[in-house]
């Protein structure tokens, strides 16, 4: 099946939605008990963390930990924002840098003035969208980002879509209460989907779609560690609790280029194999056999096939001995987490 079809649906009770791209699974944001993404929240500031520069806070949903929180007393109410998801046992990450982000702005209170994706590139429709963003936002302290799926949308949607980012910033930051509360839930995993996946694509919304699209059999592969590459090679992708381990496999291919092909193979098919599976965290990967000369061409892969991710992810290096690392934002839910 060729195209895009996004999908949203249920995994059980609990809601879902999944991006497939000719046919295989692209994508998949999974909804979890745990505090979203985005969440936004009035809490107290509990007990400093010597020697870390945080703070432990206190939340309506447990304890959330704060970094650089120069000037910040216990007993202080302070605006938070849930910056991902916490690994088990550990306190739900914060930054106190808000973003009030939709489809098509993202409103940034710290960071005045008004910005057009650089991704559009085309004069007249970055002169169209300033003009639009200056119509509405224009008088505002905030600032605003028109994002790259601005480019071509009517007007009216795009102010709209402004003005609602801009009301919600000001009803928050203009709250004077000093008492610890849940202000604004982060979006679920449907509201996501129409956030994030902005390029065409037939959008299906009945019942039992995940089943009649190929969505569950690809979730029973996602479950697994193996990732079939090209030419019979394999990548392993394991979870611990330390951190995520990638173990890259020939298979049955015992030519020289076999190590670099598998290699190359995993930096394309990589972003895609720790989407589905909400993984994030420190991530070494254990690669296939090539010489040292082919490093810097597996880094430009890599970074190639990370750039259109939308999951903050830092390339860091090799190691001592021949690992690469990867530090991925935990902005997803892990898959085997949630289905258990």
């Amino acid at each position: 099946m060729k195209g895009r079809t996004i999908i949203l649906d249920h995994l059980g009770e609990v809601e879902a939605a999944a991006l497939m791209v000719d046919g295989k699974l692209d994508d998949l944001l999974v909804d979890s008990d745990a505090p979203r993404p985005g969440t936004v929240y009035r809490a107290i500031a509990d007990r400093p963390v010597k020697g870390q520069g945080g703070m432990f806070l206190k939340t309506p949903d447990g304890s959330a930990f704060l970094r650089q929180i120069k000037g910040l007393a216990p007993g202080q109410p302070i605006l938070v924002q849930v910056s991902g998801y916490a690994e088990p046992g550990k306190a739900i990450p914060v930054t106190n840098k808000l973003l009030f982000k939709s489809r098509y702005a993202i409103v940034t209170p710290e960071a005045p003035g008004l910005n057009i994706s650089r991704s559009i590139r085309d004069e007249e429709e970055r002169d169209r969208l300033l003009e639009i963003a200056h119509d509405v936002a224009g008088e505002t302290s905030y600032g605003v980002i028109l994002r790259s799926s601005c480019l071509g949308v009517d007007g009216e949607e795009i102010e709209s879509d402004i003005a609602a980012m801009l009301d919600l910033a000001g009803t928050i930051l203009d709250d004077r209460s000093a008492d610890m509360d849940l202000l604004v839930q982060g979006d679920g995993p449907h509201v996501l989907a129409w956030r994030e996946w902005t390029a065409p694509a037939e959008v299906v919304t009945e019942s039992g779609g995940f089943d009649s699209h190929g969505v569950l059999d690809a979730l029973e592969d996602a479950k697994g560690i193996a990732v079939g590459l090209s030419g019979g090679a394999f990548m392993y992708v394991e979870a611990t609790r330390a951190l995520i381990a990638i173990d890259v496999n020939t298979g049955n291919d015992a030519s020289l280029a076999a190590g670099i092909k598998a290699n190359m193979a995993c930096a394309r098919l990589l972003p895609r194999a720790l989407r589905v599976r909400g993984l994030g965290g420190q991530i070494t990967l254990d690669l296939a056999p090539m010489p040292k000369k082919e490093r810097r061409p597996f880094e430009n892969a890599l970074r190639a096939a990370f750039r259109s991710d939308d999951v903050e992810t830092t390339l860091v290096g090799w190691t001592p001995l021949g690992h690469y690392e990867l530090q991925r934002k935990r902005s997803r839910a892990a898959l085997n987490e949630v289905l258990g």
